[in-house]
Protein backbone atom coordinates (compact mmCIF):
# COMPACT_ATOMS: atom_id res chain seq x y z
CA UNK A 1 0.00 0.00 0.00
CA UNK A 2 1.35 3.78 -0.64
CA UNK A 3 1.91 5.42 2.25
CA UNK A 4 -0.21 8.45 2.71
CA UNK A 5 0.44 11.49 1.23
CA UNK A 6 3.10 9.68 -0.92
CA UNK A 7 2.91 11.20 -4.64
CA UNK A 8 1.02 8.89 -7.50
CA UNK A 9 3.78 6.86 -9.06
CA UNK A 10 5.08 9.05 -12.68
CA UNK A 11 3.44 7.36 -15.89
CA UNK A 12 5.90 8.33 -18.59
CA UNK A 13 4.47 8.64 -22.60
CA UNK A 14 4.79 5.15 -24.38
CA UNK A 15 6.77 5.79 -27.36
CA UNK A 16 5.26 5.52 -30.94
CA UNK A 17 6.45 5.06 -34.57
CA UNK A 18 8.84 8.25 -34.90
CA UNK A 19 10.11 8.11 -31.24
CA UNK A 20 13.92 6.49 -30.48
CA UNK A 21 14.55 3.80 -28.26
CA UNK A 22 17.48 3.38 -26.33
CA UNK A 23 19.38 -0.31 -26.18
CA UNK A 24 20.89 -0.57 -22.79
CA UNK A 25 22.69 -4.00 -21.63
CA UNK A 26 22.68 -3.52 -17.55
CA UNK A 27 22.99 -7.53 -17.33
CA UNK A 28 24.84 -10.13 -19.92
CA UNK A 29 27.08 -9.38 -22.58
CA UNK A 30 25.16 -9.48 -26.43
CA UNK A 31 26.81 -9.78 -29.68
CA UNK A 32 26.93 -7.17 -32.51
CA UNK A 33 25.08 -8.89 -35.23
CA UNK A 34 22.19 -9.68 -32.53
CA UNK A 35 21.70 -6.92 -31.76
CA UNK A 36 21.72 -4.84 -35.05
CA UNK A 37 19.13 -7.32 -36.48
CA UNK A 38 16.92 -6.55 -33.32
CA UNK A 39 17.25 -2.90 -33.90
CA UNK A 40 16.78 -3.57 -38.08
CA UNK A 41 13.07 -5.05 -36.59
CA UNK A 42 12.30 -2.30 -34.77
CA UNK A 43 12.92 -0.15 -37.42
CA UNK A 44 10.74 -1.72 -39.21
CA UNK A 45 8.05 -0.92 -36.96
CA UNK A 46 8.97 2.85 -37.47
CA UNK A 47 11.43 3.37 -34.40
CA UNK A 48 14.52 4.88 -34.92
CA UNK A 49 16.88 2.83 -32.86
CA UNK A 50 20.35 3.73 -30.55
CA UNK A 51 22.55 2.67 -28.20
CA UNK A 52 26.55 3.34 -27.26
CA UNK A 53 29.38 1.52 -29.14
CA UNK A 54 30.59 0.55 -24.70
CA UNK A 55 27.12 -1.88 -24.90
CA UNK A 56 29.68 -4.70 -25.97
CA UNK A 57 32.10 -4.76 -23.80
CA UNK A 58 32.50 -7.87 -21.87
CA UNK A 59 34.24 -8.15 -18.63
CA UNK A 60 33.77 -11.73 -16.89
CA UNK A 61 29.79 -12.61 -17.76
CA UNK A 62 28.84 -9.17 -17.78
CA UNK A 63 28.31 -6.39 -20.75
CA UNK A 64 31.00 -4.78 -19.36
CA UNK A 65 31.64 -3.89 -15.80
CA UNK A 66 29.30 -2.22 -13.09
CA UNK A 67 30.49 1.06 -13.77
CA UNK A 68 30.20 0.97 -17.41
CA UNK A 69 26.77 -0.27 -17.14
CA UNK A 70 25.29 2.16 -14.89
CA UNK A 71 26.68 5.14 -16.91
CA UNK A 72 24.78 3.37 -19.26
CA UNK A 73 21.17 3.77 -17.75
CA UNK A 74 21.89 7.32 -16.35
CA UNK A 75 23.03 8.46 -19.68
CA UNK A 76 20.14 7.02 -21.51
CA UNK A 77 17.55 8.59 -18.78
CA UNK A 78 19.61 11.77 -19.43
CA UNK A 79 19.18 12.14 -23.30
CA UNK A 80 16.55 14.42 -24.53
CA UNK A 81 16.75 12.78 -27.89
CA UNK A 82 15.52 9.03 -26.18
CA UNK A 83 11.96 8.73 -26.04
CA UNK A 84 11.95 5.07 -24.46
CA UNK A 85 14.91 2.65 -23.13
CA UNK A 86 14.37 -0.88 -23.70
CA UNK A 87 16.61 -3.82 -22.39
CA UNK A 88 18.61 -5.84 -24.71
CA UNK A 89 18.64 -9.06 -22.97
CA UNK A 90 18.83 -9.94 -18.57
CA UNK A 91 20.91 -12.91 -17.99
CA UNK A 92 22.90 -11.89 -14.79
CA UNK A 93 24.21 -8.77 -13.31
CA UNK A 94 21.70 -6.22 -12.80
CA UNK A 95 21.89 -6.37 -9.04
CA UNK A 96 25.48 -5.04 -9.56
CA UNK A 97 24.21 -1.68 -10.32
CA UNK A 98 22.01 -0.98 -7.79
CA UNK A 99 24.23 0.51 -5.43
CA UNK A 100 25.36 2.93 -8.28
CA UNK A 101 22.35 4.16 -9.48
CA UNK A 102 21.36 7.79 -9.12
CA UNK A 103 17.48 7.84 -8.44
CA UNK A 104 17.63 11.66 -8.35
CA UNK A 105 18.76 10.88 -12.19
CA UNK A 106 15.38 8.68 -12.47
CA UNK A 107 12.96 10.94 -10.55
CA UNK A 108 14.19 14.28 -12.80
CA UNK A 109 13.80 12.45 -16.52
CA UNK A 110 10.93 9.89 -16.02
CA UNK A 111 11.09 7.90 -19.28
CA UNK A 112 9.47 4.55 -20.55
CA UNK A 113 11.62 1.30 -19.21
CA UNK A 114 10.89 -1.77 -20.24
CA UNK A 115 12.60 -5.38 -19.82
CA UNK A 116 12.18 -8.83 -17.77
CA UNK A 117 14.06 -11.29 -16.05
CA UNK A 118 17.55 -10.26 -14.57
CA UNK A 119 16.06 -6.36 -15.41
CA UNK A 120 13.70 -7.24 -12.58
CA UNK A 121 15.99 -5.86 -10.12
CA UNK A 122 15.64 -2.41 -11.86
CA UNK A 123 11.92 -2.28 -12.45
CA UNK A 124 10.88 -3.16 -8.71
CA UNK A 125 13.80 -0.30 -7.58
CA UNK A 126 12.09 2.33 -10.21
CA UNK A 127 8.64 1.76 -9.82
CA UNK A 128 9.34 1.37 -5.77
CA UNK A 129 11.66 4.14 -4.45
CA UNK A 130 12.01 6.73 -7.59
CA UNK A 131 8.31 6.37 -8.20
CA UNK A 132 7.88 5.49 -11.82
CA UNK A 133 5.74 3.16 -13.54
CA UNK A 134 7.93 0.63 -15.32
CA UNK A 135 7.36 -2.08 -17.83
CA UNK A 136 7.36 -6.17 -17.78
CA UNK A 137 7.63 -6.87 -21.27
CA UNK A 138 9.90 -7.80 -24.91
CA UNK A 139 13.70 -7.23 -24.98
CA UNK A 140 15.77 -6.04 -27.21
CA UNK A 141 18.08 -9.14 -28.10
CA UNK A 142 16.21 -12.06 -26.45
CA UNK A 143 12.43 -10.78 -27.91
CA UNK A 144 13.94 -9.49 -31.71
CA UNK A 145 11.89 -12.19 -33.18
CA UNK A 146 8.55 -10.81 -31.69
CA UNK A 147 9.52 -7.60 -32.91
CA UNK A 148 10.37 -8.99 -36.38
CA UNK A 149 6.63 -9.90 -36.28
CA UNK A 150 5.40 -7.07 -35.93
CA UNK A 151 4.44 -6.57 -32.11
CA UNK A 152 5.61 -4.48 -29.92
CA UNK A 153 3.47 -2.31 -27.30
CA UNK A 154 0.21 -0.82 -27.11
CA UNK A 155 -0.62 2.33 -24.82
CA UNK A 156 -1.52 0.05 -22.09
CA UNK A 157 -1.37 3.13 -19.42
CA UNK A 158 -5.04 4.03 -21.06
CA UNK A 159 -6.59 0.70 -20.56
CA UNK A 160 -6.02 -2.72 -21.26
CA UNK A 161 -7.52 -6.39 -21.15
CA UNK A 162 -5.54 -9.78 -21.38
CA UNK A 163 -6.54 -12.44 -20.74
CA UNK A 164 -5.35 -16.94 -20.83
CA UNK A 165 -6.14 -19.95 -20.24
CA UNK A 166 -5.30 -20.52 -16.85
CA UNK A 167 -4.19 -23.51 -14.63
CA UNK A 168 -6.47 -22.16 -11.74
CA UNK A 169 -5.21 -21.79 -7.97
CA UNK A 170 -7.45 -20.13 -6.43
CA UNK A 171 -10.60 -18.66 -7.91
CA UNK A 172 -11.52 -14.95 -7.47
CA UNK A 173 -11.64 -10.92 -8.31
CA UNK A 174 -9.50 -8.56 -6.16
CA UNK A 175 -7.80 -4.90 -7.20
CA UNK A 176 -4.42 -3.92 -6.68
CA UNK A 177 -1.44 -2.47 -7.75
CA UNK A 178 0.20 -4.43 -10.40
CA UNK A 179 3.70 -5.51 -9.90
CA UNK A 180 6.33 -8.11 -9.72
CA UNK A 181 8.55 -10.19 -12.27
CA UNK A 182 11.20 -12.76 -12.27
CA UNK A 183 10.99 -14.81 -8.95
CA UNK A 184 14.57 -15.66 -8.62
CA UNK A 185 14.89 -11.64 -8.76
CA UNK A 186 11.70 -10.69 -6.42
CA UNK A 187 13.75 -13.35 -3.51
CA UNK A 188 16.80 -12.01 -4.21
CA UNK A 189 16.46 -8.63 -2.92
CA UNK A 190 14.97 -9.47 0.45
CA UNK A 191 16.99 -8.20 3.33
CA UNK A 192 18.76 -5.70 1.11
CA UNK A 193 17.98 -1.79 0.95
CA UNK A 194 16.67 -2.54 -2.36
CA UNK A 195 13.77 -5.15 -1.12
CA UNK A 196 10.32 -5.23 -2.88
CA UNK A 197 7.32 -3.60 -1.74
CA UNK A 198 4.26 -6.02 -1.84
CA UNK A 199 1.94 -4.33 0.16
CA UNK A 200 -1.67 -3.96 -2.14
CA UNK A 201 -0.33 -5.81 -5.30
CA UNK A 202 -1.30 -8.07 -7.62
CA UNK A 203 1.66 -9.75 -7.92
CA UNK A 204 3.03 -11.09 -11.25
CA UNK A 205 5.42 -14.10 -10.61
CA UNK A 206 7.17 -15.72 -13.35
CA UNK A 207 10.37 -17.56 -14.38
CA UNK A 208 12.00 -20.05 -16.76
CA UNK A 209 13.48 -24.08 -16.00
CA UNK A 210 12.77 -23.94 -11.88
CA UNK A 211 11.81 -27.05 -10.66
CA UNK A 212 8.76 -26.83 -8.50
CA UNK A 213 10.36 -27.59 -5.33
CA UNK A 214 12.93 -24.30 -5.95
CA UNK A 215 9.57 -22.52 -6.83
CA UNK A 216 7.96 -23.83 -3.58
CA UNK A 217 11.51 -22.61 -1.75
CA UNK A 218 11.60 -18.93 -3.62
CA UNK A 219 7.64 -18.68 -2.80
CA UNK A 220 8.03 -19.85 0.90
CA UNK A 221 10.61 -17.26 1.33
CA UNK A 222 8.93 -14.28 0.65
CA UNK A 223 5.96 -15.65 2.84
CA UNK A 224 8.25 -16.21 5.86
CA UNK A 225 9.79 -12.62 5.03
CA UNK A 226 6.14 -10.99 5.12
CA UNK A 227 6.28 -10.34 0.75
CA UNK A 228 2.53 -12.46 0.22
CA UNK A 229 1.03 -10.55 3.41
CA UNK A 230 -1.17 -7.97 1.82
CA UNK A 231 -1.07 -9.14 -1.39
CA UNK A 232 -4.47 -8.81 -3.03
CA UNK A 233 -3.87 -11.69 -5.46
CA UNK A 234 -1.01 -13.47 -7.36
CA UNK A 235 -0.82 -13.71 -11.49
CA UNK A 236 1.77 -16.18 -12.53
CA UNK A 237 3.40 -16.01 -16.02
CA UNK A 238 3.64 -19.26 -18.00
CA UNK A 239 6.20 -20.63 -15.90
CA UNK A 240 8.08 -22.27 -18.98
CA UNK A 241 9.87 -25.11 -18.33
CA UNK A 242 9.31 -25.09 -14.58
CA UNK A 243 8.80 -29.14 -14.57
CA UNK A 244 10.25 -31.69 -12.13
CA UNK A 245 11.92 -34.51 -14.48
CA UNK A 246 11.84 -37.72 -13.47
CA UNK A 247 8.27 -39.00 -13.56
CA UNK A 248 7.44 -37.38 -10.24
CA UNK A 249 4.00 -37.71 -9.59
CA UNK A 250 3.23 -34.19 -8.35
CA UNK A 251 3.13 -30.65 -10.49
CA UNK A 252 3.97 -27.35 -10.48
CA UNK A 253 -0.04 -26.10 -9.83
CA UNK A 254 0.14 -28.72 -6.34
CA UNK A 255 3.57 -27.32 -5.38
CA UNK A 256 2.22 -23.82 -5.35
CA UNK A 257 -1.02 -24.51 -4.23
CA UNK A 258 0.76 -25.74 -1.27
CA UNK A 259 2.43 -22.52 -0.61
CA UNK A 260 -0.09 -19.86 -1.20
CA UNK A 261 -3.79 -21.68 -0.36
CA UNK A 262 -4.21 -20.42 3.11
CA UNK A 263 -3.78 -16.78 1.70
CA UNK A 264 -7.10 -17.24 0.29
CA UNK A 265 -6.79 -14.77 -2.79
CA UNK A 266 -7.09 -15.65 -6.55
CA UNK A 267 -4.36 -17.48 -7.86
CA UNK A 268 -3.90 -18.19 -11.33
CA UNK A 269 -1.25 -19.40 -13.48
CA UNK A 270 -0.64 -18.80 -17.51
CA UNK A 271 -0.25 -14.81 -18.67
CA UNK A 272 2.43 -14.32 -21.72
CA UNK A 273 4.56 -11.68 -20.60
CA UNK A 274 8.80 -12.14 -19.50
CA UNK A 275 10.16 -15.87 -20.44
CA UNK A 276 7.32 -17.32 -22.78
CA UNK A 277 7.30 -20.32 -25.15
CA UNK A 278 7.44 -19.53 -28.74
CA UNK A 279 4.86 -18.46 -30.34
CA UNK A 280 2.50 -15.72 -32.36
CA UNK A 281 1.45 -14.45 -29.98
CA UNK A 282 2.67 -10.94 -27.79
CA UNK A 283 4.89 -11.05 -24.97
CA UNK A 284 2.72 -9.03 -23.16
CA UNK A 285 4.14 -5.61 -21.74
CA UNK A 286 2.65 -5.19 -18.40
CA UNK A 287 2.81 -1.55 -15.99
CA UNK A 288 4.22 -2.35 -12.74
CA UNK A 289 2.65 0.60 -10.66
CA UNK A 290 -0.33 1.09 -12.35
CA UNK A 291 -3.98 -0.27 -10.19
CA UNK A 292 -5.37 -3.25 -12.37
CA UNK A 293 -8.11 -5.92 -11.50
CA UNK A 294 -7.30 -9.81 -11.37
CA UNK A 295 -10.14 -12.15 -12.39
CA UNK A 296 -9.51 -16.36 -12.23
CA UNK A 297 -11.93 -18.47 -13.16
CA UNK A 298 -11.63 -22.24 -13.51
CA UNK A 299 -10.34 -21.58 -16.77
CA UNK A 300 -9.15 -17.99 -17.61
CA UNK A 301 -6.97 -15.68 -15.85
CA UNK A 302 -7.95 -11.91 -16.99
CA UNK A 303 -6.15 -8.86 -16.19
CA UNK A 304 -7.16 -5.50 -16.63
CA UNK A 305 -6.44 -1.74 -16.36
CA UNK A 306 -9.44 0.92 -16.78
CA UNK A 307 -7.60 4.41 -15.71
Amino acid sequence: MREPGKPARNIPKIPRAGDTLGIIAPASQIKKQQLDESCASLQKLGFKTTYFDSIFDSELYFAGNAIRRAWEVHKMFKRSDIDGIVCARGGYGTNHLLPRIDLDVIRAHPKFFMGYSDATSLLTYFCDYADLVTFHGPMAVSDREQFARGTFIDDVTSGFEYSARVQQVTEGNVTGIFYGGCLSMLAASLGTPYEIQTEGSVLFIEDIATKPYQIDRMLMQLKLSGKLKGVRGICFGEMVDCSQPGGQDYTLVQSIRNVVADLRIPVGIGLRSGHVKPDPAPNLCLPLGMQVELNVTSDEVTLSCRP
